[in-house]
């Protein structure tokens, strides 16, 4: 999978998050946040292990929908989708431990 690189310009809509089949990380954050930036190392490491996953990064704050359809309250927070269903979230995440039991959850639904 490619990791994005950056936050998206444009959201997507929830309707067409949900309707994506397969495997979506859902990473909401913001660039200027501290914990986003120190959580980006675990989260590249989780996710480059997962070529068959699509990764989002959406930049949320007011105003951004799609973090409040996940109910987003901290940043970051990476929600592991399974065609367009929540398997698992992780928030703040520090080192790939903290991903462990979620990346789990998330390759078990997608046998």
């Amino acid at each position: 999978m490619a990791l994005a690189a950056g936050y998206a310009a444009i959201e997507p809509g929830a309707d067409e998050v949900a309707a994506t089949p397969g495997r979506v990380a859902l990473e909401f954050g913001a660039p200027w946040c501290s914990h986003c930036q120190a959580a980006q190392p675990a989260i590249a490491q989780a996710l480059q292990a997962r070529p068959d996953a699509a990764h989002l990064k959406i930049e949320d704050g007011k105003g951004r929908p799609l973090g409040r359809a996940y109910r987003v309250k901290l940043w970051p927070t990476l929600v592991l989708l399974r065609d367009g269903e929540e398997v698992a979230r992780v928030v703040r995440p520090r080192s790939p431990a903290d991903l462990a039991d979620a990346l789990a959850r998330w390759d078990a639904a997608a046998g």
